[in-house]
């Protein structure tokens, strides 16, 4: 990979993030999948699926490459309808269905120069944008769902970390996280008027 090529800087961000993103699916049950971890119902398999659209419309639809599929979430009217799995989709299918859309986003990308224009009627009332604006909003959007994904997977079952072979986080054991929590606990106890 040539170390300047923007184009393959950004690419390779979003991948990151993508990966990530699925990494944190990997091992749970369906049920741990779908499960509601915030007062808002964010879930991991709800994260991903809505992904699926964003990938699928920011890299497909606004440079007039249609996926070739009708997502029927994408057009519900229901809020949040692509932030949850029914039970008839299972975690597979949308983990495919995922990677399928990356595909397609990964043809784009590299089809298109980064001053390529395409258009999002829904952004300003039709706003042309470029490839390198899409894949700078997409690499900052799929970051701030894995950091959600991140979240929501410790919640679950502890699992934590930025990627499967660099968690980023101190190699503490469990006796050392627990100490670290009391602490913290403690210490905003403290700034308590």
């Amino acid at each position: 990979m040539r170390m300047d090529d923007p184009k393959a800087d950004l690419h390779r961000y979003l991948q990151t993030a993508r990966d990530a993103m699925l990494w944190k699916l990997e091992g749970l049950s369906e049920y741990d999948l779908r499960r509601p971890m915030t007062p808002t119902g964010t879930n991991l398999l709800g994260l991903v699926k809505h992904l699926i659209g964003c990938e699928i419309g920011y890299f497909g639809a606004t440079f007039g490459r249609p996926f070739g599929r009708e997502l029927p979430w994408l057009s519900e009217t229901e809020p949040n309808a692509d932030m949850w799995a029914r039970p008839d989709e299972s975690s597979a299918e949308i983990v495919a269905l995922y990677r399928q859309a990356c595909a397609h986003a990964d043809a784009t990308i590299d089809a298109l120069a980064l001053d390529a224009v395409g258009h999002i009627p829904a952004w300003d009332g039709g706003t042309e944008v470029t490839l390198h604006r899409i894949l700078v909003h997409m690499t900052a959007e799929t970051h701030r769902h894995a950091g959600h994904a991140d979240i929501v997977r410790e919640l679950v079952d502890g699992a934590a970390g930025l990627r499967r072979d660099h968690g980023n986080l101190p190699d503490a054991g469990e006796q050392w996280w627990a100490d670290y929590r009391d602490r913290l606990e403690r210490v905003a106890r403290e700034s308590l008027p």
